[in-house]
C-alpha cells in the first residue's frame, strides 16, 4: 500500500474530467501528493457542479470519461505511485426523475422492487412538490397531458413528465383520475416546508435518503464502488454525511467486512470535546483539525476586543449559543417544519405503544426541546449495544429539555423511548431522532446563526465554535495525542465558509483589531450605508476582506456571497421569500465600497492583507508537521481566497495550478514552502506517522511544533515578528529543505 502522506482533493467537473485529473498527476508527484482526492465520480443529475445528486451509484459519470477514461486515470495514478481516493454518497440520492430506481418507484409505486431502497413513508402516497401551482389549477389550464416515453406512460405537466403506472392509463383517461391512481401525488413547491412524505439531506427536498441498513440496499448501492476496490482502481474511501444513516456504526462494520484492507475517512463534524467514535476508521476529512489551527493563531485579547465593539455596536448580547438555541427553533418551525412533524408522529406513535398516551402539544413541546437540547450532531444509539457516553449525553439533554417545562414527564418517556426501544415505534423514533439532530445543528449553526453571530467570522465556521476561538497549549497538546496519525488535516473543502488563507486574513484581525475596526467606520461613510444594519456592516467589511484582490469579478462576487449570506441569516430576507428590497440596500453598498478600497488602498487593509499571508504560512506549516494527513483543496497550495460555495468552486486552471512555485510574492512562497514540506514528508512517512506531536507557544508568540522519535527530530518555529515566520530545524533526517528555513 502507498503510504499516506498527503492527500489532493479534485473537484471534478466544471472543466475537469479524469483526462484533466490524469494530466496533473506529474505535478502531484513532484509535490510530494501520495493520494489524489476525487470528488463523487458516478452518474449525476445533468448539469450537477458537484456530484452529490446521484442518480446512479453504479455508473461512472459518462460527462467524466465513464469506465475507460477512470480506467485510464487509475493506471496512469498508478503508474506514478499515488493512490486514488473517492467521494462516495451512501445517504442519498438525487430526488429526480433522472434517477432510474425512483423513476420505477413512480410507476409501480410500493410493488417497485426499489421501493425499499428509499426512505419513504408509504402511509400516504409520495408527494411530489414539483408544481408552481395546484394541479387543478394547471389541469383547467391546459397544462396537463398524457404521453409517452421510452419506458412507459408518462403524466406530463409543463417540462415535467412523470412516469404513470401502465394499468391506471387503460380505457377512458380522465387526467384528474388518472393523476389519483398513481402512487404519487403533485403538489405545489411551497408543500415541501412541512409536507413531505421521504427522508431528505437537511431541508433539501430534492435529495432523497436510502435505506443502506437494508442488505440489498447496501449491495445495490456499492456494487460499483466494490468493483473498483477490489480492482485495485481505488485505494480509499471518503464517506459523505456518514451521520444521515440509521446506523452509522452497523453500516461501518459491514462496509469493513466487505473491504477490511482499505482506509475510510468519514465525514464527521465533531464539535467541542467530542471525539470520533471507534469505529476502526483511518480518520474524520479533518474539519477539528481546521478549527485548532485557527484556534492557535487567534489572538484572545484582539477577538476580545472586536467582541466589545460588535456588541456596542450591534446592541447584541449574550454568547453565541443563545443565538443558536433560538436559531434552533426557528429552523424547527421553518426550514425542518416537515420533519418535526414527523418526529412528532413517531413521539405519538411511541408513546401509545408504551401505554401512556400523550396530547399533540405535550408531544410537541418535548420533541422540540429534545431536539433544541441535543448539542452535537448526533448520537450511536443502538438496542444491542450503546455507548455509555451517549448514554450519558442524553440523560444531559433530557435534563435541560425538561428545565423550561411545566413537567419533565413527556420528556423523560421520549427520552426512554430513544435510549432503550422496547417497540419497533420506539426504534423507529430512535433512529429518526438521531437523523434530525444532525440535520437540525447544521442548518441552525453553520447556515442561520453563523450568518448573524458577526463579530469575527474567522469562526463561524464548519465544526468551530464563535464562544471558544483560542485554545490552551495543554487542551491542544491533548488532542493531537489523542488524534489518529492517518486522519485528515484539511483547512479548506468545497464546504468550508471560507477558504484557508480567506480565513487567515479574519484571524489577522484580532491582532489587529484597530484596523477591522477602522475599515468598518470608513464604510459608515459611504453612501446608503446608514440602510444598512452594523452587524451587516461588519459581515460585507469582513467578506470583502477576505477575498480583496481588486479583480474585475469582486463586486458580482461579493453580491453574490451577500445575497447568500442574507437568506441564511434569515432576518431580513430568505430563500423561499427573498425580500429584493431589503437585499438591494446591502447589494447597492458593495460597488462603493469596492471603489473606496480600489481607488487608495487603505493603510488598514494593507496591513491586515501582509499580516494575513504570514499567519497563511504559519497556517500551511502547522497543517503539513503536525499529526494528520495532510488535505490539500485544488489550488491551495497556493494563494486561494474563497467565501463558501458556490464561490469555493468555482472552476480552476489546472495548467496554471502548476505553475505557483514560479509565481512571485504570497503565492510562490506558499507554493514553495508547502512543496518543500510535502517533499520532506514523502522522503520519510514513517517518521511523520509515529512520532509524537506536540506544540508549544512561548511569550514572545513563537510557536514551536516538536515531532520526534528515539533518534530522530524535526523543529519548527514561526514567528509572525521574523523576517521568515517559519524556520524548520532537522535533526537525523533527510534534509530535502534547507535545514535552517524553509
Amino acid at each position: 500500500m502507498i503510504p499516506f502522506t498527503a492527500t489532493y482533493r479534485l473537484q471534478l467537473r466544471e472543466g475537469v474530467d479524469f483526462a484533466a485529473a490524469e494530466r496533473y498527476l506529474p505535478h502531484l508527484k513532484a509535490n510530494g501528493i501520495s493520494h489524489l482526492y476525487l470528488s463523487p465520480i458516478f452518474a449525476a443529475q445533468t448539469g450537477s457542479t458537484h456530484g452529490y445528486d446521484v442518480i446512479d451509484p453504479n455508473v461512472i459519470e459518462p460527462s467524466l470519461g465513464a469506465d475507460d477514461g477512470f480506467a485510464r486515470l487509475a493506471a496512469a495514478a498508478q503508474a506514478a505511485g499515488i493512490g486514488i481516493i473517492i467521494d462516495i454518497v451512501p445517504n442519498h440520492t438525487a430526488f429526480s426523475l433522472e434517477n432510474p430506481w425512483l423513476r420505477d418507484v413512480l410507476r409501480h409505486g410500493s410493488d417497485s422492487r426499489f421501493a425499499p431502497h428509499f426512505d419513504i413513508d408509504w402511509s400516504e402516497r409520495l408527494l411530489l412538490p414539483f408544481l408552481t401551482d395546484n394541479f387543478e389549477a394547471l389541469l383547467e389550464d391546459g397544462r396537463v397531458s398524457l404521453d409517452q416515453e421510452a419506458d412507459g406512460p408518462v403524466l406530463r405537466v409543463g417540462d415535467l413528465a412523470i412516469p404513470l403506472n401502465p394499468a391506471s392509463v387503460r380505457g377512458g383517461v380522465d387526467l384528474s383520475k388518472l393523476h389519483d391512481a398513481q402512487a404519487w401525488r403533485l403538489t405545489p413547491w411551497q408543500r415541501e416546508r412541512d409536507s413531505i412524505t421521504h427522508r431528505r439531506f437537511f431541508n433539501v427536498t430534492g435529495l432523497i435518503g436510502m435505506r443502506v441498513e437494508d442488505d440489498a440496499v447496501f449491495g445495490d448501492m456499492h456494487r460499483k464502488t466494490f468493483d473498483l476496490i477490489e480492482t485495485g482502481q481505488v485505494q480509499g474511501l471518503r464517506l459523505d454525511h456518514i451521520d444521515g444513516l440509521a446506523d452509522p456504526c452497523a453500516y461501518l462494520e459491514k462496509l469493513k467486512a466487505r473491504m477490511p484492507d482499505t482506509p475510510i475517512w468519514v465525514e464527521k463534524i465533531l464539535t467541542g470535546d467530542e471525539g470520533l467514535p471507534d469505529w476502526g476508521l483511518a480518520g474524520t476529512t479533518g474539519y477539528e483539525a481546521a478549527r485548532q489551527i485557527a484556534r492557535v493563531l487567534t489572538d484572545g485579547d484582539g477577538h476580545a476586543t472586536l467582541l466589545a465593539a460588535w456588541r456596542d455596536q450591534t446592541g447584541r448580547k449574550g454568547r453565541f449559543h443563545d443565538a443558536l438555541t433560538s436559531a434552533k427553533h426557528e429552523v424547527l418551525r421553518q426550514d425542518l417544519a416537515a420533519e418535526l412533524q414527523q418526529m412528532i408522529a413517531l413521539a405519538d406513535a411511541a408513546a401509545q405503544a408504551a401505554g401512556d398516551e400523550q396530547g399533540q402539544e405535550a408531544l410537541r413541546e418535548a420533541v422540540i426541546a429534545l431536539l433544541v437540547a441535543f448539542p452535537r450532531y448526533r448520537t450511536y444509539l443502538a438496542s444491542s449495544k450503546s455507548r455509555p457516553e451517549d448514554l450519558a449525553l442524553m440523560q444531559q439533554v433530557a435534563d435541560e429539555a425538561a428545565r423550561d417545562l411545566r413537567t419533565d414527564n413527556v420528556v423523560r418517556l421520549l427520552t426512554d423511548c430513544i435510549v432503550n426501544p422496547q417497540t419497533p415505534q420506539a426504534q423507529r423514533l430512535q433512529i429518526r431522532f438521531q437523523q434530525v439532530t444532525g440535520a437540525l445543528l447544521a442548518k441552525s449553526h453553520e447556515d442561520t446563526a453563523g450568518f448573524r453571530w458577526n463579530a469575527y467570522i474567522a469562526a463561524n465556521e464548519v465544526g468551530a465554535d464563535p464562544d471558544a476561538v483560542t485554545i490552551t497549549d495543554d487542551a491542544l497538546n491533548d488532542w493531537l495525542a489523542h488524534r489518529l496519525p492517518t486522519a485528515l488535516t484539511l483547512t479548506s473543502s468545497h464546504d468550508t465558509k471560507r477558504s484557508e488563507d480567506s480565513r487567515m486574513r479574519l484571524v489577522a484581525c484580532s491582532h489587529l483589531p484597530g484596523d477591522l475596526l477602522d475599515l468598518i467606520a470608513q464604510t459608515t461613510l459611504l453612501p446608503g450605508a446608514d440602510l444598512v444594519r452594523p452587524n451587516t456592516r461588519w459581515y460585507l467589511v469582513q467578506s470583502a476582506l477576505a477575498i480583496w484582490d481588486a479583480s474585475d469579478d469582486i463586486n458580482e462576487r461579493l453580491h453574490d456571497h451577500m445575497t447568500k449570506a442574507m437568506r441564511e441569516a434569515k432576518r431580513m430576507t430568505n430563500w423561499t421569500y427573498p425580500d429584493t428590497d431589503a437585499e438591494a440596500r446591502v447589494l447597492n453598498l458593495i460597488p462603493h465600497l469596492t471603489a473606496q478600497w480600489q481607488t487608495v488602498l487603505p493603510a488598514a487593509l494593507d496591513r491586515l492583507i501582509m499580516l494575513g499571508e504570514r499567519l497563511s504560512l504559519i497556517q500551511t506549516a502547522l497543517k503539513l508537521t503536525m499529526t494528520g494527513v495532510p488535505d490539500i483543496y485544488r489550488s491551495c497550495l497556493g494563494a486561494h481566497f474563497a467565501l463558501t460555495d458556490p464561490d469555493n468552486r468555482r472552476a480552476v486552471d489546472l495548467d496554471q495550478l502548476m505553475k505557483l512555485t514560479d509565481a512571485p510574492g504570497f503565492t510562490g512562497d506558499k507554493a514553495r514552502l508547502s512543496r518543500q514540506l510535502l517533499q520532506l514528508r514523502q522522503a520519510d512517512p514513517a517518521f511523520f506517522e509515529t512520532a509524537t506531536c506536540r506544540i508549544s507557544r512561548d511569550q514572545a508568540g513563537i510557536i514551536t511544533v516538536q515531532r520526534t522519535t528515539a533518534d530522530q527530530r524535526l523543529a519548527l518555529h514561526c514567528d509572525l515578528q521574523a523576517p521568515q515566520p517559519v524556520k524548520v530545524v532537522l535533526d537525523g533526517m533527510t534534509a530535502l529543505i534547507d535545514s535552517e528555513t524553509a
